[in-house]
Order: C-alpha cells, then sequence, then structure tokens
C-alpha cells in the first residue's frame, strides 16, 4: 500500500462530504477505513452566518464520537480550526443565504481534513460550494496504534 498523504486525506473528507445517502456515507467510511483513514460525516443547514457556530460544533463533536480525535483542546482546536478553514472558502458565496450540506472529515495519522459541501440557496437560484482544510495534529500514545 502507497504511503497516505495529506492529500489522500483530503479526498478522503470530500468523499465523506459529497455522500449522498446515509448508505453511500457507510460504504465510503468502509472503504476508506480498509486503507486506514477514519472518517465522519454529517449533515447541517439553515441560514449561513447563524449556522457557522453550529457547523463547527457538529464537527468537533462527531470527530470526538467517532474517535478521530482526543476530546481535550489540542483535538477539538484541530477540528474547529479545520472546519473553520474550509468555511472561510464559501462564505463569499454563502453570507446572508440559506445553505444546507455535509461535513466530511478524515484522519489518517497526523493528518486530519475537513470538507465542507454545501448547496447555497435563495428562492430558486442555487450554487454549489466546496471548502477544504487540513491540519496536523500529533498522536498520542493510545492513538498511535488506532490512527
Amino acid at each position: 500500500m502507497d504511503e497516505i498523504t495529506s492529500i489522500d486525506v483530503g479526498r478522503a473528507a470530500i468523499r465523506m462530504a459529497i455522500s449522498e445517502t446515509r448508505q453511500d456515507e457507510q460504504e465510503t467510511r468502509q472503504m476508506l477505513l480498509r486503507r486506514g483513514i477514519y472518517s465522519v460525516a454529517v449533515d447541517f443547514g439553515g441560514e449561513f452566518i447563524p449556522s457557522v457556530k453550529k457547523i463547527i460544533e457538529r464537527a468537533v463533536v462527531a470527530a470526538q464520537r467517532q474517535g478521530l480525535v482526543p476530546a481535550n483542546h489540542v483535538g477539538e482546536g484541530a477540528v474547529a480550526g479545520a472546519a473553520r478553514g474550509a468555511l472561510e472558502q464559501v462564505v463569499g458565496k454563502a453570507v446572508g443565504l440559506n445553505v444546507g450540506g455535509k461535513i466530511g472529515i478524515a484522519r489518517h495519522g497526523e493528518h486530519l481534513c475537513v470538507a465542507i459541501y454545501l448547496g447555497v440557496g435563495m428562492l430558486n437560484l442555487n450554487e454549489v460550494a466546496v471548502g477544504l482544510a487540513h491540519r496536523s495534529l500529533p498522536l498520542d500514545a493510545a492513538q498511535a496504534s488506532r490512527v
């Protein structure tokens, strides 16, 4: 198996974010796990500006629940920072409008990526946007054997 790089982890996060159904999400997750990439996805929706905090919180909680990051300030900060970085890439299209989409999070070793895939809507005028961010997160002894 080839070495998994940050680019591969970014692709994995995007794959999770663009999964269409729960079944598709689970199949993608299992396929990534076979490569040693841990992942999770979570849906979101609402008016963009008030939703930013909830989007970041949902990303952090999902990553912690699935064991992608430890439940401490280092793990939380890495996910929150990457989620915020991904959101910064779509803010120009989304500000002031309603959005709905999915957050994809992937981790392998010290690489953590968060992808945001969203539809931006106003009446019947819809736009689509994708944001992606990467963070490096050190492994602790317990995680080193798993992630």
